[in-house]
């Protein structure tokens, strides 16, 4: 590092008040970020990084209290501020003008009864701007400046008419708009897709060079800070377990922690001998005298406009997946990956095609209540797919329940069976989904897919929402649960790098079309769509996959 740092944290404590009693988040914890530079804080939920980033802020909610330590901010100058202790009026005078924050959510973060233009205008009128005139000129040029098209129409627009890429560049132009010199980050691209993360990252990493505006970045993911950071901080159980300079910690990881993210996190991962099943085509399953478990030919699905000509969300899809063997549908968001899986486990009725699941038509069905016996759906939120009020056991119970399968003696064998296979303890069926981590609760959403016993799966986004290691755990569980039961998945992601783990084959979706489909590792290896090329090239990592020695990245699944 060179001369004195824009910020400066050194040894926080902060406690937060429940009622089972005071809870110690974050434990001397030290950092500093420079000028035009990026540290990366890094770990996975429970870590305390967003907590150190709302210290940052002066954001902390109201039972939280930083019990020791110091945040000092430009030391640049003489007479450096002192944030801990720092008074709601100074804040004010404070946060927006030289401290700015880009949220995690754009989905909860912008006021969705005000127009985008009000949005990002807020902080100027808050910091004395009185000219409309004046305002609107700025907001205009800041929406322009982040690489929103036709700002003038945007401006006038609510947050739910924005895409969410165009969204968290809403939030940027508000978080720069009084030019601050300190840009805290907190998880700004993990809810979206990579191409519009690529985007997002290279704006905030233009507005760095171009401003010198110091920013701290927090993230789960070590590909992305290994991308974007000049700093890293490992944090875990509210500690620092590593510190320093991006290059030196991915080739050289001292702590443990660090290491087990490296080898976790997807995007940074070698893939070696990954068994890919001998049924990897249609054509190789009638080979084998057996017919594809899954048959989709010629899906199209229209939604209804008022007003105006149907959206076509689905056109044309064809693909199959032999017994046993994982297919992933590939896309960003609004490409139909979600449509597709939906209409395969039998939750829509497509416009045009067929669908054969075994020796049932789908699309012909009157009566989805014995298919579901045969196809799951597991959901990419656990946090919303269980309910609160029943406890695990119930919920495992319910389906098997419904379906009339067994006695309760039975019954309950069956959910600590169940249970087991998904590596929860016994415990856990007493317990309710609030009470248990996002990685406990997606393994109970996958055991309640799997207690009807059920050949294909369908798994939508079923790991996105999930922190890199807990991610790394599910996939080693749905490999070994496929080996073991003879299952057959449909894999819906947005993430080729997962893919790239977990998929025997893959559909390539943009706009409703299948722009390219064929084994992963020809996909990977010889992609023919420029499309697939750009999903491929947004993977972030390229440079810490070179950094990385190759032992600490191979894995098998």
């Amino acid at each position: 590092m060179s001369g004195q740092p824009l910020l400066s944290v050194s040894d926080l404590a902060v406690q937060y008040r429940t009622r089972h009693g005071l809870v110690a988040a974050v434990r001397d914890v030290s950092l500093e970020v420079q000028a035009g530079e990026v540290t990366a804080l890094v770990g996975e939920s429970g870590s305390g990084k967003s907590t150190v980033a709302q210290s940052v802020i002066g954001l902390l909610p109201g039972n939280g209290r930083i019990t020791g330590g110091s945040i000092r901010f430009d030391e640049r100058r003489e007479g450096a501020t002192e944030l801990v202790g720092l008074s709601e009026r100074r804040w004010r005078r404070l946060r927006g003008r030289c401290i700015a924050l880009v949220p995690q959510d754009p989905g909860n973060s912008l006021n969705p009864v005000r127009t985008i233009g009000w949005s990002v205008g807020e902080a100027l009128r808050i910091h004395g701007w009185r000219s409309d005139a004046r305002i609107r000129s700025r907001v205009l040029e800041l929406l322009d400046h982040v690489g929103i098209e036709d700002p003038d129409t945007r401006a006038r627009q609510y947050p739910h008419e924005l895409s969410g890429g165009m969204r968290q560049r809403v939030l940027i132009a508000a978080a720069i708009a009084l030019e601050p010199e300190l840009i805290v980050a907190d998880e700004p691209t993990s809810a979206l897709d990579v191409t519009v993360q690529k985007t997002v990252l290279d704006l905030l990493d233009d507005l760095r060079a171009e401003s010198g505006t110091g920013i701290l970045f927090i993230t789960h993911d070590l590909a992305v800070a290994a991308d974007r950071s000049h700093q890293i901080v490992v944090m875990q159980g509210g500690r620092v377990q590593e510190a320093g300079p991006s290059a030196a910690v991915l080739a050289a990881p001292a702590a443990a922690y660090t290491r087990t993210l490296l080898a976790d996190a997807p995007s940074l991962a070698r893939v070696v001998d990954r068994p890919r099943r001998e049924a990897s085509s249609a054509a190789g399953d009638a080979t084998m005298g057996t017919r594809p478990l899954v048959e989709v030919s010629g899906l199209r699905q229209e939604f209804g406009r008022p007003g105006g000509a149907p959206l076509v969300a689905v056109d044309d899809v064809s693909f199959s997946v032999p017994r046993g063997t994982t297919h992933a549908l590939v896309g960003e968001s609004g490409s139909g990956k979600t449509t597709t899986g939906r209409a395969i486990a039998g939750f829509a009725r497509p416009t045009a095609g067929s669908i054969r699941v075994g020796e049932v038509e789908v699309t012909a069905l009157r009566s989805r209540r014995e298919f579901h016996r045969t196809t799951q759906l597991v959901y990419q939120n656990p946090y919303a797919s269980l309910d609160p009020r029943q406890s695990v056991g119930r919920i495992l119970a319910e389906p098997v329940r419904n379906f009339g399968i067994g006695t309760r003696a039975e019954l309950r064998n069956r959910v600590l069976r169940h249970l087991d296979l998904v590596a929860l303890a016994p415990e856990i069926a007493a317990r309710h989904p609030h009470e248990l981590s996002g990685g406990q609760r997606q393994r109970v959403a996958i055991a309640r897919a799997l207690i009807v016993d059920p050949e294909l799966v369908v798994l939508d986004e079923a790991v996105s929402a999930l922190d890199v290691t807990v991610q790394a755990q599910i996939l080693r569980l749905l490999a070994r649960l496929q080996d073991e039961l003879g299952l057959t998945y449909v894999f819906i992601s947005h993430d080729l790098a997962v893919v790239r783990q977990i998929a025997d084959t893959v559909s390539v979706m943009r706009r409703g079309r299948q722009v390219e489909h064929g084994a992963v590792d020809d996909v990977f290896a010889r992609p023919q769509h420029e499309y697939t090329r750009q999903l491929l090239a947004a993977i972030p990592g390229a440079d810490a996959r070179r950094a990385v020695p190759d032992p600490q990245r191979e894995v098998s699944v």
